[in-house]
């Protein structure tokens, strides 16, 4: 495939309000839900454990302990259902997946190092 045209055609897609999430960020994804003729917000907070691929295919995987259980989400990042992701708190880790956090139990599973710059 010609790859130029394809970046030509995939550029219109691409949102470019979207802040930097970075993994080891604890984030808010507001997602938009359709049941039948209905629309609603649902919000879904958690700590971003890994970021896939590049352009209009680029995704994260979020996070969070509800009632003892972890459960995971990936969310596209260009997608038409987000309506906006909120940067809670900004982590700081050295690694690019952290799936180590999958095997914790309790507030260690949640825990990553705050980022001490200012914004």
């Amino acid at each position: 495939m010609n790859t130029i045209l394809l970046g030509k055609v995939e550029e219109q897609y691409i949102k470019s309000e979207r802040k930097e999430v970075s993994v080891g960020d604890t984030i808010k994804v507001h997602n938009r839900i359709r049941e039948g003729e209905k629309e609603r917000i649902q919000i879904f907070e958690g700590l971003v454990i890994s970021r896939k691929h590049s352009g209009t295919h680029e995704n994260i995987t979020v996070r969070k302990i509800s009632k003892g259980i972890g459960v995971e989400r990936i969310y596209p990042l260009h997608s038409p259902n987000i309506e906006k992701i909120e940067i809670i708190k900004k982590g700081k880790v050295r690694r690019a997946k952290l799936n180590y956090i999958k095997s914790r139990i309790g507030k260690k599973a949640i825990f990553v190092k705050e980022d001490g710059t200012k914004q």
